[in-house]
C-alpha cells in the first residue's frame, strides 16, 4: 500500500507515456489556440470517465462481498481462494494477471495491491459495502456487468488498442535508432545550423541503402529479439519500472529546459505556429486521447491508496498537473521550432538541431530515451494482447493453438504494419480516434450504467447506501454527455479522414 502523494505520482507516471512525445507536431499542424482549447476539453472529458471507473471499480467490490456474503449465508463452508473468485486478479513481480478476462496493465504499480485489504475501516456499516479493497480490473468488470454481446465488443476494442499500441512502439523504437545511425550527433560545421529536411529515401549507408532500408533492418531485429517473449509469461519487475519512470522524467524535463533556453536565446524561437487549422484537428484529437489514456490500467493504481476519502480530488490535481505540463511541452516545442521540422518523435528534433543543444551526452541520451522505455513495454503488451485474444475466442487445451497461434496473431500484425509505415503522426491518430476512444469514453460510460443499476438491484436505490466513491458526475445527463461527445468526435474525425483521402491529400 502507498499514501495518496504516491498514489498521485504513480497515475501521473501513469497517464504521461509515450503518447505525449507525439503531441508537440500534432498541435503545430492543429493550431496553438486549438491546440489549447481542445487538450483542455478532452483533459475534462477523460477525468469524468476516469471518475467514472473509479465509481465501477467501488460497485465491482461490493458485488463480489454480497456474493461472498450470499455463500456464507446459505451455510456453506467458508470461502477460500480456491473457491471463490475474487482472488481472480493477483500479482507476481509487478504484472498483474487476470485468469478470468486475460487483460494485464500496461502501467502496474511498484507495490503489490494484495495488502490493500487492509484498508482503514469505515464507522458506517452501509459506506463500507463500497469500500475499495481489491483491484477489479476492466475486462473482469465487463465479464460482471456486461451481457455476451457487450463482452465481445469489449475484447474487440481492447484488441484493436492494443494492436496500435504494438503498432506504435514497433515503429518508434527502429524509428529513433534509424535516425540516430543515419544522423550526425557531433554537431559538426556540416549540421550546425540546425535541422535538416530528410526523407525515407536519402542515402544513409555506402550508395544504396536508404533510411527506410535502414529502419526496417533495425525493425527486423526489434522483432527477433522482443518478439520471442510473447510465447512466454513475461513479467514487470518494479526495478523496471523505476528506471523507466526516472528516464521519463529527466527527459520530458530536460526537453521543456532546452526549448525554453533556445526560445529565449532565439527572441520567440523559430516556430510560427498558426492560430487555427482545422485539417490537424482529427490527428490533434486521436493523440491527445492517446495520451490521456489511463482508465484500463486505473484499478491497480487506485486500489493500493491507503486513504481513498479524497480520490476524486487527488485524480482532479493530477490531471491539472498533467495539463499544465502537457501544455508546457507542446507550446515550447512549437515555438522553439518551425513546424515544418518538428518531428513526431519529438525527441528527434534534439538530435537533429545543435542550436537547442550541443552536448552530444544530451542528444544520445534524448535519442535514445524513446528505444529503451518502448522495448522494456513492449513483450508486456505483447503478452496482454496474446490474452485478450485467448479470452476473445475460445481458449482450447492445444498446445499449439495457446503457445504458437494467439502469440504470433498477436505480434505479426503490428510487426507487418510498422515494416509498411513508420508514419507515428497516423498510427497515434487512428489508434487514439477510434479504439481510444472507446476505451477512453463509450466503455466507462457503459460500464457506470450497468453498475450503477447492479447497486440499485442488490441494495435498492443508490441513495439509501452512501458510496464515498460514487462518481461527482452522478447524473446520468453527465453519461450522456460522454456518449454524444464520442459520437461527434468519431463522425468528424472519419468525415475528414474520408475527404482527405479522396482528394489525395495527406493526414
Amino acid at each position: 500500500m502507498y499514501s495518496p502523494t504516491v498514489g498521485v505520482i504513480y497515475v501521473f507516471n501513469l497517464i504521461v507515456g509515450t503518447g505525449a512525445l507525439t503531441l508537440p507536431r500534432a498541435m503545430a499542424a492543429a493550431g496553438w489556440l486549438v491546440s489549447i482549447v481542445l487538450l483542455i476539453f478532452l483533459g475534462i472529458i477523460s477525468y469524468i470517465t476516469t471518475t467514472f471507473m473509479v465509481e465501477c471499480l467501488s460497485i465491482a467490490n461490493a458485488c463480489k462481498r454480497h456474493e461472498k456474503k450470499e455463500l456464507m449465508d446459505e451455510g456453506s463452508d467458508p470461502p477460500t481462494p480456491e473457491s471463490i473468485p475474487e482472488n481472480a486478479s493477483i500479482i507476481k513481480g509487478g504484472l498483474i494477471e487476470f485468469p478470468r478476462s486475460g487483460i494485464a496493465s500496461e502501467h502496474s504499480p511498484l507495490l503489490d495491491s494484495t495488502s490493500s485489504t487492509s484498508s482503514r475501516r469505515s464507522s458506517n456499516g452501509a459506506q463500507q459495502k463500497f469500500a475499495i479493497t481489491q483491484a477489479v480490473e476492466m475486462g473482469e468488470m465487463a465479464d460482471m456487468f456486461f451481457n455476451k454481446i457487450g463482452r465481445t465488443l469489449f475484447y474487440l476494442c481492447i484488441t484493436i488498442y492494443l494492436y496500435g499500441d504494438l503498432a506504435i512502439y514497433a515503429a518508434a523504437v527502429p524509428k529513433s535508432l534509424r535516425d540516430i545511425v543515419c544522423g550526425n550527433l557531433s554537431c559538426s560545421a556540416s549540421n550546425a545550423s540546425g535541422s535538416q529536411h530528410v526523407s525515407d529515401d536519402d542515402i544513409c549507408w555506402g550508395s544504396s541503402i536508404t533510411r527506410m532500408d535502414v529502419y526496417r533492418i533495425f525493425l527486423a531485429i526489434f522483432a527477433v529479439t522482443l518478439g520471442p517473449f510473447t510465447y512466454f509469461s513475461v513479467q514487470k519487475t518494479k526495478y523496471l519500472q523505476i528506471t523507466t519512470t526516472l528516464f521519463r522524467w529527466i527527459a520530458f524535463i530536460l526537453m521543456i529546459v532546452l526549448a525554453i533556453i533556445h526560445i529565449s536565446k532565439t527572441n520567440g524561437g523559430e516556430g510560427r505556429p498558426p492560430i487555427a487549422e482545422v485539417s490537424g484537428i482529427p490527428n490533434l484529437f486521436g493523440v491527445s486521447v492517446y495520451s490521456f489514456m489511463c482508465q484500463h490500467s486505473l484499478p491497480s493504481l487506485v486500489t493500493p491508496i491507503r486513504n481513498k476519502r479524497s480520490l476524486s480530488k487527488l485524480l482532479a490535481a493530477d490531471y491539472m498537473l498533467i495539463l499544465i505540463f502537457y501544455m508546457l511541452l507542446g507550446m515550447t516545442a512549437i515555438y522553439c521550432f518551425q513546424s515544418d521540422v518538428l518531428q513526431d518523435i519529438y525527441t528527434l528534433n534534439f538530435q537533429d538541431s545543435c542550436d537547442t543543444t550541443n552536448v552530444a551526452f544530451l542528444r544520445y541520451f534524448l535519442g535514445l530515451f524513446p528505444v529503451f522505455t518502448l522495448s522494456t513495454n513492449f513483450p508486456i503488451i505483447a503478452v496482454t494482447l496474446r490474452n485478450n485474444l485467448q479470452s476473445l475466442f475460445k481458449k482450447t487445451s492445444s498446445f499449439y493453438i495457446n503457445r504458437i497461434l494467439y502469440p504470433t496473431l498477436a505480434i505479426a500484425p503490428p510487426i507487418g504494419v510498422a515494416f509498411a509505415t513508420n508514419n507515428l503522426t497516423i498510427l497515434v491518430g487512428v489508434t487514439g480516434s477510434y479504439a481510444g476512444a472507446g476505451v477512453q469514453y463509450v466503455i466507462p460510460a457503459f460500464l457506470v450504467l450497468l453498475a450503477r443499476k447492479e447497486a440499485v438491484r442488490l441494495y435498492g436505490r443508490v441513495t439509501s447506501v452512501r458510496n464515498e466513491h460514487r462518481s461527482p458526475f452522478a447524473r446520468r445527463l453527465w453519461v450522456i454527455l460522454v456518449f454524444i461527445w464520442a459520437a461527434v468526435c468519431l463522425i468528424f474525425v472519419t468525415t475528414n479522414h474520408i475527404l482527405t483521402w479522396t482528394s489525395g491529400g495527406k493526414n
